[in-house]
């Protein structure tokens, strides 16, 4: 029976519930304006800084001197309001590659809100399962929780601040130059590319940096490691032989490769639990999950695909298929965000789709109604995974901050979905310059199918063996698929950090200062990015 406990949510009934009438407000309060920001900018940038840290400085400068505030009630308001970020993020990334694709195509207020809330409430659900493995037993790094933390920390009891918010500012004020004012490159080019070597390129990004030392030099580098084997290995050796004709059909390869190598993953993980559930029940009668959350997780996607096939044109087929890959790329999410600080939420959706079109057939809306949810609550099990990290260290009972990410996680969902039908109509569609929603059109060109099957299933197997010796495969493939400005920026990160903390004797001071530093370098940059996704929305 000590099992069961594997699970649950720890109670503590003799302390004060951190989850506050006034946290409460202060929290929806920043939720709404901060859903909203999330979704023009994700449609405008095609891309999303997390609102961990932004949201922990502005919880704190709310409640921070509020009678009787503690550190576990700014940690749930804090968790409450990132939530609708995500969520924007999702559907910002997938449902206007429809409109995109087919001008005249039809999805409801209605549909979009099923969509929205279905995947906030999946992904906040597969997290309680997930979160006692990732961050208790394996102790992933989330170097976004872990920069909350130190920021609350910091703030609430001066231990190190004049470090971290040194560095913190430094930061903003760099991305504000950069970014507000445009005076600094976003990307800097080191190698312009040739016939047969692609560019090398850095992200100028204190963020990138901060990520980097964080995660260390073994993850980091095994990450640039992936994009040295998709980009300068594979990509010349198969254009100089002939394999690839040109150098598009090298990036096809190179970029299924890599999808190949994170759902080789997926898979690696479904085959490992089973394996461990057969031992299980050879040595056990009980099992590891409480039944009550079996029960209730159950019911919950029972809803969610009669919800979808009522709303949307998706199938009870479809959907008992999509809530299968929802888990598996939840799991997925969990885990890169984990290691990495990034979450392809995307690239998952893209994955579930291909996966359930290569079984049954789905309409145009029913395929991009499914990436929506997969999308969602990808981005959701992010968010809830870096406050859930950042409240282990604080020492907030968890079941307090899934309760807010679920309120937030709802609530956000509604803002979200009014929000992305309000500047379709206000802006002129999608696709357009003040809305180009580069995210979701890469996913409109992909649900068309795999453009190189034969590097998509190398990439598979490959995947299922590394990760089954324990080889992070998913950060691999990572590096395989995205652009090298990411990868380089982030081992540069790694190998500084790496560098500091050898030169310096006191190795625990080091390590202390190192994740101030780096902490403030994510932070400044993250505050900025959504001070001035709020600006630019106004």
């Amino acid at each position: 029976m000590q099992q069961a406990n594997l699970y649950r949510i720890p109670r503590m009934e003799t302390k004060k519930s951190p989850l506050t009438a006034r946290g409460l407000a202060v929290g929806i309060i920043g939720l709404i304006i901060i859903t909203a920001s999330s979704m023009y900018v994700a449609l405008r940038m095609g891309a999303l800084p997390w609102p961990t840290v932004f949201v922990t400085v502005l919880s704190m400068a709310v409640l921070g001197k509020a009678k009787g505030s503690t550190l576990e009630e700014i940690n749930c308001t804090h968790t409450l309001m990132s939530a609708g970020a995500m969520v924007a993020g999702g559907l910002a990334f997938t449902l206007p590659g429809l409109w995109m694709t087919d001008s005249s195509a039809e999805l409801s207020l209605i549909s979009v809100l099923a969509i929205s809330v279905t995947g906030a409430v999946l992904g906040t659900l597969f997290t309680i399962i997930f979160r006692r493995s990732f961050i208790e037993k394996e102790k992933l790094p989330y170097p976004m929780g872990e920069a909350a933390y130190n920021t609350l920390i910091a703030g609430k009891e001066g231990k190190g601040a004049p470090v971290l918010f040194s560095s913190l500012g430094a930061s903003a004020l760099f991305t504000f130059i950069r970014d507000g004012l445009g005076k600094i490159p976003a990307v800097l080019s080191i190698y312009g590319g040739s016939s047969l070597f692609p560019s090398l390129s850095i992200w100028v990004s204190p963020m990138a940096l901060g990520i980097g030392a964080i995660i260390g030099p073994v993850l980091a580098l095994m990450w640039f490691g992936g994009a040295v084997l998709g980009y300068f290995i594979l990509t010349p050796i198969g254009l100089s032989t002939g394999l690839f004709s040109s150098m598009s059909d090298a990036d096809s390869f190179r970029s299924n490769l890599g999808i190949g190598l994170m759902i080789g993953t997926g898979l690696g993980v479904a085959v490992k639990a089973i394996i461990s559930l057969i031992r299980r029940k050879r040595t056990e009668s009980s099992s590891p999950i409480p039944r009550k959350l079996l029960i209730v997780i159950a019911v919950a996607c029972i809803l969610a695909i009669l919800l979808l096939s009522v709303t949307t044109e998706i199938t009870l087929l479809e959907g008992v298929l999509l809530i299968a890959g929802v888990y598996l790329t939840a799991y997925l999410s969990g885990m890169l965000t984990g290691q990495t600080g990034i979450n392809p939420m995307e690239i998952f959706a893209i994955l579930v789709l291909l996966g359930i079109s290569a079984v049954l057939s789905p309409s145009l809306a029913a395929a991009f109604s499914i990436a929506g949810v997969v999308a969602v609550a990808c981005g959701l099990t992010g968010d809830v995974m870096n406050d859930l990290k950042s409240g282990s260290l604080v020492g907030t009972r968890p079941r307090f901050q899934i309760i807010a990410e679920g309120i937030g996680g709802i609530i956000g969902a509604i803002i979200a979905a009014f929000a992305l039908f309000i500047l379709k109509d206000s802006m002129g569609g999608f696709g357009s310059a003040e809305l180009p929603a580069p995210q979701a059109a890469a996913v409109a060109a992909m649900a068309g199918g795999l453009t190189d099957s034969l590097a998509f299933f190398i990439g598979l197997a490959a995947g299922l063996l590394l990760y089954m010796l324990r080889v992070p495969s998913a950060t691999l493939g990572l590096g395989v698929y995205l652009p090298t400005y990411i990868s380089s920026t982030m081992a540069l990160g790694a190998v500084i950090m790496a560098i500091v903390k050898a030169c310096m004797k006191d190795k625990g001071k080091a390590s202390n200062g190192a994740a101030l530093i780096s902490s403030g370098l994510l932070g400044g940059e993250g505050i900025t990015g959504v001070i001035i996704a709020i600006a630019s929305m106004f």
